[in-house]
């Protein structure tokens, strides 16, 4: 399972990585960014930079990695999305299994 988030820094994208990954919440995270998001905000449009952070995880440790994102996340409402993985290398995927541990 891949999760994705956004934060406003690059900074705080590296400290989610950092946090999910010590923890053994994610096996690794990749930052991608800046990137320009467009979104309504309090009833205004606004255009902003964020960083994207993409964890790799499994679906038992979803629940854990959830909660230490909204914990650590700086918005009061964070995109935290989960996408399931249907395909993918099974030595890669042994590899997440083996180095994350479930909450």
């Amino acid at each position: 399972m891949t999760v994705l988030t956004t934060v406003d820094s690059a900074e705080e994208a590296a400290a989610l990585a950092r946090t999910a990954v010590e923890e053994r919440l994610a096996a690794c995270a990749q930052i991608n960014g800046p990137v320009t998001s467009v979104h309504h905000w309090r009833d205004a449009l606004e255009t902003s930079q964020e960083w994207q952070v993409l964890f790799k995880t499994t679906e038992a440790a979803y629940p854990a990695l959830e909660a230490r994102l909204t914990a650590d996340h700086p918005y009061d409402t964070p995109e935290i999305i989960a996408t399931p993985v249907v395909r993918g290398s099974e030595r890669y995927l042994a590899w997440v299994a083996a180095e994350v541990k479930a909450g």
